[in-house]
């Protein structure tokens, strides 16, 4: 009896809050539980995820590089091949660190460890859920951001104090893709279907301008990659690199914002419709 007056409790006030079964306000606990997790089990494959970007700038930037030579940059200023992609390398590293957090390892605790059923049944809402979920990939892109900038500032190539800005700016990234990774994964039922995510993100590395610039396809692909959210943190963080901006920077921006909300939505009406039925 003891037990379900407890349960019928917290049901009422779950009910009676200002956001109802929504949010409880305590985000806090499923990021407590989140590094709690990787400290004791995920913390290797987190510090795996910071070196491949280092080593695709180390072989491209600088290997390749020394064949290329300068290149345009932003604002039409010469520019190293290697202080060209390590800004598009960061923007990627971000959407791989994010899109793990948000995806295979979302995946794995929706379908098999049935971790976010048993967090819905306490007075946790789902906006708690995906808002810790959520900030725990922003941490990972956090910290993948910090080193690679620091290895940018160790290689020479930071010439501006507005590099400063790519960190904040590829956790803007981070954020944008994380919050619609989840909501996507919440559809995904089997490690085949899971394949898809790899199948969509593997194009944007590719296209979206981190090698090479935007230019060099036809008119027609280059307003397929303007589409895609990659494509925009690249030159982003791009333009900050040199600090050069333009009303483009706006725009940016604003492509991350947009999809930040519409990846919350998402994802918070899609954990309501699965285990708050």
């Amino acid at each position: 009896m003891s037990a379900l007056s407890t349960s019928h409790s917290d049901t009422e006030t779950a009910r009676n809050r200002k956001f109802g079964p929504l949010y409880s306000r305590n985000v806090r606990a499923v990021v407590a539980r989140g590094l709690m997790a990787t400290k004791s089990s995920n913390w290797m494959v987190m510090l795996s995820g910071f070196f491949e970007p280092v080593l695709f700038l180390i072989s491209m930037g600088v290997g390749l590089g020394a064949v290329v030579g300068p290149v345009q940059g932003p604002g039409g200023g010469e520019i190293s091949y290697a202080a060209y992609i390590a800004p598009a390398l960061l923007a990627v590293s971000a959407m791989n660190g994010a899109v793990y957090d948000s995806t295979w390892n979302v995946f794995f605790k929706m379908n098999f460890a049935k971790l976010y059923q048993g967090m819905l049944y306490t007075s946790l809402g789902p906006l708690d859920v995906a808002m810790g979920e959520i900030f725990l990939a922003l941490l990972r892109g956090l910290m993948y951001a910090t080193g690679f900038t620091a290895v940018m500032g160790v290689m020479g190539l930071i010439t501006t104090p507005w590099a400063i800005l790519m960190i904040p700016a590829a956790v803007l990234i981070a954020f944008g893709f994380a919050s619609f990774g989840m909501g996507i994964t919440s559809f995904m039922k089997t490690f085949q279907q899971m394949d898809w995510i790899n199948f969509v993100m593997l194009p944007m590395f590719l296209f979206s301008a981190t090698f090479y610039p935007l230019s060099v396809y036809p008119q027609y692909i280059q307003w397929l990659i303007q589409a895609m959210p990659l494509w925009h943190g690249v030159e982003l963080l791009r333009q900050i690199s040199v600090g050069v901006f333009s009303p483009a920077t706006a725009v940016h921006i604003g492509y991350y914002l947009v999809m930040i909300a519409l990846g919350v939505l998402l994802t918070t009406g899609r954990l309501r419709r699965l285990f708050l039925k």
